[in-house]
């Protein structure tokens, strides 16, 4: 059975889509996604790069998961560092598996994110 991971929900508080925008489509050049219609009263947003989509949905008493994240795949692990960087959020390079060059952040409610290197 084939199978390929389609999205990432990630979470945020009502009212944080523009910071969300800001950053994984400002920062990080994601595209943003329509929302089905029937979906749209409920808030959030959803972005899309690639294959990868990350949908931020909004969620009552939100508190930011400290351990469980995405881990996206890029072209060029240290431009995207650098990128994040510059906005102003914490980069911290984790060289705990090796040969796999890869950074942890957060995004601007606390979700933890993952960049990797791809294999190319």
């Amino acid at each position: 059975m084939e199978m390929f991971l389609h999205h990432v929900q990630v979470s945020g508080p009502a009212g944080c889509e523009d910071a969300m925008r800001a950053f994984y489509g400002g920062v990080l050049g994601m595209t943003e996604v329509e929302k089905p219609e029937r979906l749209r009263a409920r808030g959030g947003a959803w972005f899309r790069a690639g294959t990868a989509e990350v949908h931020v949905g909004i969620e009552d008493g939100f508190t930011p998961a400290r351990k469980a994240h995405p881990g996206i795949a890029v072209a060029d692990v240290d431009e995207v560092a650098r990128a994040v960087q510059a906005a102003g959020a914490t980069v911290t390079w984790d060289d705990a598996i090796p040969g796999l060059r890869r950074f942890h952040t957060a995004d601007p409610v606390g979700n933890r994110l993952e960049f990797e290197q791809a294999a190319l």
